[in-house]
């Protein structure tokens, strides 16, 4: 009954790395303007982007074997919350785009070559990309009110760290199963890191032939 339920919802979190972008903002595209409006739209937004939902799934993966498996995904998720807050009071980040999809792809890889790395190197990682993916997510509410920001960053921090923490019980069971389960962490590795690197593509590209 474990070994399937384990099973189960791996094959959903793959599913929801592989889907497409859904179409639209909780809240249509509007600002958020009310506490409630604030905090679905934060609870939705980090599932809506498919680099975005990818990255934090890795953030779990990877965390799930360092000594940090709490403290790591706090850590992207607290430097999400700096991210967009930076954006509200108009700080810009350069390349941005180019970043994020970037850091999907190395984390992504990290997980597929099922190599040791140390806690704080990840948690450096997880530091540095959270900025750059808050910063992202800050485009949503920018202009609103006090309350249906705090209401949006309460959403979308707990909507992320949730979903780490499950990737990364996940994996976990997986990867104390025999047979070919325990080849699927390693392949879900494989998936964020084929995401980033096709959206760091279509980026550079944009960039290159920009006109």
């Amino acid at each position: 009954m474990g070994k399937k339920f384990s099973l189960a919802a791996a094959s959903g979190l793959l599913s929801l790395i592989a889907s497409p972008a859904w179409a639209h903002h909780p809240m249509g595209g509007a600002t958020p303007s009310t506490f409630m409006e604030g905090f679905l739209s934060g609870i939705g937004h980090p599932i809506i982007g498919v680099d975005h939902l990818a990255f934090i799934i890795a953030v779990g993966l990877a965390a799930a074997f360092t000594t940090q498996r709490l403290l790591s995904p706090l850590a992207f998720v607290l430097a999400t919350v700096a991210g967009c807050l930076l954006i509200v009071s108009g700080v810009a980040l350069p390349f941005a785009e180019i970043v994020i999809t970037g850091s999907v792809a190395l984390v992504g890889g990290l997980v597929l070559s099922g190599r040791k790395v140390p806690s704080a190197a990840y948690l450096a990682i997880f530091a540095v990309a959270g900025l750059f993916h808050g910063w992202a997510y800050g485009a949503a509410i920018v202009g609103a009110e006090t309350t249906p920001l705090l209401a949006y960053l309460a959403g979308f921090g707990l909507t992320q760290y949730g979903i780490a923490l499950a990737a990364g019980w996940v994996v976990l069971k997986l990867w104390q199963a025999k047979g070919p389960e325990a080849v699927k962490p390693r392949l879900a590795g494989a998936v964020a890191a084929g995401i980033g690197a096709a959206f760091l593509i279509e980026n550079i590209e944009g960039m290159l032939f920009a006109v």
